[in-house]
């Protein structure tokens, strides 16, 4: 005899916003470049506009969010718009060696360059001769 198991659920990512409302999210693609004196990252967040993008640092953290533009269309029902209309959320633990206050960011076409200096390594031998000095 045959028996039947009902389907998996699938997994939701909603995120609930400061009104307390749902909103649905999904990751963009990204890349990540470490160089010698800053830190690159790529984001790829298509149909969305400068005025949608919000960068914010917590610590360590990095997070993006990018709205896109709803349109309300007639036919929404019958284009089934619900997947490519959601919008994008990423979040980077980053370290603390970076200087976010000095955080450079371009948006061309959809894509977010980031770049991100390093912070200047402390030279102990210096302080400490003019310790000595004064």
């Amino acid at each position: 005899m045959n028996s039947l198991t009902p389907p998996l659920s699938s997994v939701s990512r909603r995120t609930s916003t400061a009104s307390g409302s749902s909103v649905t999210v999904r990751k963009p693609h990204y890349d990540c470049q470490e160089r010698e004196s800053d830190f690159g990252i790529v984001v790829y967040v298509p149909g969305v506009e400068s005025a949608g993008i919000e960068i914010t640092s917590n610590g360590v953290d990095l997070l993006i969010n990018a709205r896109k533009h709803h349109f309300v269309r007639v036919n929404f029902g019958s284009l089934n718009l619900e997947g490519v209309q959601h919008d994008y959320q990423l979040s980077l633990r980053l370290g603390r060696s970076l200087d976010y206050a000095a955080l450079q960011a371009e948006f061309h076409r959809g894509i977010l360059t980031l770049t991100i200096p390093k912070k200047q390594p402390l030279n102990f031998a210096a302080n400490s001769e003019l310790a000595k000095v004064a």
